[in-house]
């Protein structure tokens, strides 16, 4: 459902529309599978309210990143309970229980900290996302890390604080929802039960940009802080990530969809690619959980796979030039 914008004096058409986040849009599918690049230079976060232009015209493409969708092993879900999908984006696996109206996150596995929501999930989304007031919900569960392990409570909130115009790399982006997403957790110490006195924090704020015709933010950034002051720990960590198609021309895009193609899908032995290879060298191939897993030249033809164990996997072609880099799955049998 859209949010209705007040008629006065016929002055509704000056507005720009906004739109709604709905399960049915905008939940993640399992097996979806989405091309993003990291972007070179700084996300301008600055704009809010309504009918604002988000200026980020000065971003560049940088390094390939793609995220994955699927569903939970048992082992996964026995670890972190009612688990119902999972994401995968670099270095860090996000575990989500879908229901009829809320996305909420069950457990975050990063480098820095692992946080289980056994006792109490937070919610991501809480269906339907409009602009307007803050969505808040507290959390509650086990944190761990490589230096400490213990408990931690806090807050979780979702506001879709602005709407307008996403200007982004060679594209512009109209009627887009930005939704800020904020964390504030306090750590405390496995023996602390009550929650009395907090040994750390571990904060993240996320800004996604969302249109109508996608499915997944076509622009976000993070920053997350993990600070234990006892333990000499203060670690922050940012990235940024934007839709592939943001940096291509149209022409460019429907070259990479036509023009190249893996071949056979699903394979045994060897696959080889179909079309023009002009553009492209180089041929990493990483298992699902981004571990560079085989590196070949696309010159020197079919690229064997028999050695790798059956499963799905992520292949990545580039060249010279980074606008040519393309990014498929395949399975090997």
């Amino acid at each position: 459902m859209k949010k209705s914008l007040l008629l006065l004096l016929g002055a509704s058409a000056l507005f720009s529309a906004q739109i709604t986040l709905t399960k049915a849009a905008n939940d993640p599918i399992s097996g979806n599978v989405i091309n993003y690049n990291h972007v070179t230079g700084p996300v301008n976060n600055s704009a809010t309210g309504a009918n604002t232009t988000f200026s980020n015209g000065g971003l560049t493409m940088g390094i390939s990143s793609v995220t994955t969708y699927s569903t939970p092993t048992s082992a996964e879900i026995t670890t972190f309970p009612g688990s119902t999908i999972k994401m995968i984006d670099g270095t860090t696996t996000v575990y989500y229980k879908a229901s009829a109206t809320k996305l909420e996150i069950t457990g975050i596995i990063n480098p820095q900290l692992t946080l289980n929501f056994s006792v109490d999930n937070g919610t991501y989304n809480n269906y339907p996302t409009t602009y307007g007031p803050a969505q808040n919900d507290t959390a509650k569960g086990t944190f761990s890390s490589s230096v400490a392990n213990g408990l931690f409570s806090g807050t979780m909130s979702a506001q879709a604080d602005a709407y307008g115009t996403l200007i982004i790399g060679n594209r512009t982006y109209t009627n887009v929802l930005r939704v800020k997403y904020t964390q504030n957790l306090n750590l405390y110490s496995s023996f602390d039960v009550v929650y009395a006195n907090p040994i750390g924090t571990a904060t993240n704020t996320s800004y996604a940009y969302y249109d109508a015709t996608h499915r997944y933010a076509l622009l976000n950034s993070t920053s997350g802080n993990v600070s234990v002051p006892l333990l000499s720990i203060n670690q922050t960590v940012g990235t940024a990530l934007a839709l592939n198609e943001a940096f291509l021309s149209t022409s460019n895009t429907t070259v990479k969809k036509e023009n190249l193609v893996v071949y056979p899908n699903p394979a045994q032995d060897f696959i080889g690619f179909k079309g023009n290879t002009d553009n492209y060298s180089k041929a990493n191939i990483y298992s699902l959980d981004g571990k560079l897993v085989k590196t070949s030249e696309v010159k020197s033809g079919n690229i064997q796979i028999s050695d790798l164990p059956p499963a799905s996997y992520f292949i990545e072609i580039s060249g010279k030039n980074a606008a040519d880099t393309k990014n498929t799955k395949f399975i090997k049998k």
